[in-house]
């Protein structure tokens, strides 16, 4: 199949990009949308031309990393599919494909398709620590946790930090990533010790990084690719709002 590509290159964050044409040809269907733009590098470095720069690494749907715009949808045409997931036969044979970068204020472009998701990481860095308590392990029956929390925990843990959450929301909100590494950890006794302070520095740390707020439009849990559920943004807010009045009365 051949497909015509027009793609965003950038040099570097502080460049102008635009959107460049290409041809590619004698794609087949079965290869993954990353072996296509693979395909399409070889050819370049035989022209001599510079290669498109994207981020990638375990290309089984798990690391988050290979993150793009298609065609105006954050990782493609498939709901709950990774970039490195998505395959060409998702395409019709001479259609013309828009590839693009995450775009938010937060998510600035290094090159390319690449961005720096370095905002993520410090979201994850102001939860801190759980405390545990060393020593003998204790028996696994003396914290019994029920179905429906564990599972709730697991759904929150699934996240893989992409960012399409964030590329997908009109207001560049971090509101589902940052509600899912707080879920995960409040749901769960060994995060009860540090769940007021946890949620508040996370929070303060989103809107330092420059995130949007949350209009609860869900386009968020439609786009993601582990279909996240915008629930854990409610429970964000009900452990944010429950730290506060914790603190204040605290400090009385």
């Amino acid at each position: 199949m051949k497909l015509y590509l027009k793609v965003w290159r950038q040099e570097n964050r502080e460049s102008k990009g635009k959107m460049v044409s290409y041809e590619v040809d004698g794609i087949s269907q079965h290869m993954s949308f990353l072996e296509m733009l693979d395909l399409l590098n070889e050819r370049l470095i035989k022209s001599g031309e510079r290669v498109i720069e994207f981020d990638h690494d375990c290309r089984e749907g798990i690391c988050g990393a290979c993150g793009m715009m298609i065609n105006g949808r954050a990782h493609g045409p498939l709901s709950g599919t990774t970039t490195c997931q998505l395959h060409m036969r998702s395409f019709a044979d001479g259609e013309t494909v828009y590839i693009e970068p995450f775009r938010a204020a937060a998510f600035p472009i290094l090159r390319d398709l690449k961005i720096d998701r370095s905002s993520f990481d410090h979201i994850i860095q102001a939860g801190g620590y759980i405390s545990a308590s060393t020593g003998q392990a204790p028996e696994a029956n003396s914290i019994l946790i029920g179905h429906e929390i564990t599972e709730a925990a697991f759904d929150a843990a699934a996240c893989i930090g992409c960012g399409a959450c964030v590329a997908t929301c009109k207001n560049s909100s971090a509101s589902l990533f940052t509600s899912a590494k707080i879920s995960h950890l409040a749901l769960l006794p060994q995060g009860k010790m540090e769940a007021a302070d946890r949620v508040i520095n996370m929070v303060a740390q989103m809107d330092a990084e420059g995130f949007g707020h949350c209009s609860n439009t869900d386009a968020c849990e439609i786009e993601c690719p582990q279909e996240i559920s915008t629930l854990h943004i409610g429970r964000m807010n009900y452990q944010y709002n429950k730290a506060l009045l914790l603190k204040k009365n605290e400090v009385k």
